[in-house]
């Protein structure tokens, strides 16, 4: 019988490692987010989210005491992190234990095995973070678990992916906050918020529901120092940049997001963006938020500028979770020129 359990450990464990594989914990450190779990999911193929949510992870889990959990677009052949993949993010099942979830997704179509623990969250009621393109998070039906996925934006957070406001890859964005919003919890101690990534249009948000904390300005470069353009109508009015919506779930049930359009790897650069995301993740746990949150990276940071880059490139590149792990801190680069 001894033999026989030595035996299907042996045969088990493999299997194991390689689900633990495909994830990233962050252990929590000392910090009033203790005992509070966030997940960050990632899974957009410009904007490298698989590079921001293990930088903000750390940050909340070894500045501010929360245990994090990333999970990334995995190819499920090769077993690396590959956001070219759109229907495959293992560890959903860990949004059973989650007090908060981020989101940084573009388009996925995930599985029915997967999505379903998503759904689930959600009909709980607990908040919701959207980064970027969590405005067109899922490309997943528009009736799967009582859940139009196409218009998840929409319902969720307030809005969907509509258009670039700015010029793409040549201005950038700098937040403006809302004068009646700015003694808001989730504006402490942010003065200076700029994004390289252009302003996103929103049309379909019901600002009288909605509280818009922040607004974006085009600015003339994407350089952090880069003017507001003045005399444009483009900034008459600004866009809403950052916002907290009310949702209601299929079950009725009803809970609160926030969605800032600014969000790209380069663009948490800024680090008052930073203390927007962690400060919201205090503000929506009914903590109370630091006047001045502790922001610094943990880890070295120099994030991806962001682009669309080859599915080959992500196999020969073979990032894992592991890669990620505290200590670590690989960037994904940009391919090297054919010519």
């Amino acid at each position: 019988m001894r033999k026989f359990f030595s035996l299907l450990s042996a045969l088990l464990m493999p299997a194991l490692g390689c689900a633990e594989d495909q994830t990233l914990t962050i252990p929590a450190g000392e910090g009033p987010g203790k005992g509070k779990h966030i997940v960050l999911i990632s899974g957009d193929e410009e904007y490298r989210s698989e590079e921001a949510c293990p930088m903000l992870a750390k940050i909340l889990s070894v500045h501010h005491g929360f245990e994090t959990t990333v999970l990334f677009a995995i190819n499920p052949e090769t077993g690396v992190i590959n956001p070219q993949i759109q229907s495959n993010i293992p560890g959903l099942e860990s949004l059973k234990t989650a007090d908060l979830v981020i989101l940084d997704t573009r388009f996925r179509k995930l599985p029915d095995d997967q999505l379903k623990h998503f759904a689930d969250y959600v009909n709980t009621g607990k908040p919701l973070i959207g980064l970027r393109t969590a405005t067109h998070a899922f490309r997943c039906g528009t009736d799967r678990f009582g859940i139009d996925w196409n218009n998840f934006g929409l319902n969720f957070l307030g809005e969907k992916w509509v258009a670039h406001h700015g010029k793409h890859k040549v201005e950038g964005a700098r937040g403006v906050a809302v004068q009646a919003q700015q003694a808001h919890p989730i504006l402490n101690s942010v003065e200076d918020v700029f994004a390289p990534s252009d302003v996103y249009t929103v049309k379909n948000l019901d600002e009288s529901k909605a509280t818009v904390l922040m607004r974006a300005a085009v600015t003339e470069t994407m350089e952090p120092d880069s003017k507001i353009l003045q005399d444009d109508p483009r900034n008459d009015p600004m866009q809403a940049a950052i916002w907290l919506h009310e949702y209601t779930a299929p079950s009725g049930t009803k809970g609160i997001s926030l969605l800032s359009t600014m969000g790209a790897s380069v663009d948490l650069e800024s680090e008052d963006l930073r203390r927007v995301i962690v400060n919201a993740a205090f503000f929506l746990l009914d903590l109370k938020v630091p006047e001045k949150a502790e922001v610094s990276y943990v880890d070295p940071f120099e994030p991806t500028f962001f682009s669309f880059i080859p599915k080959d490139y992500w196999e020969a590149r073979a990032l894992k979770p592991s890669d990620f792990v505290l200590g670590k801190s690989p960037t994904v680069g940009l391919p090297k020129s054919k010519n």
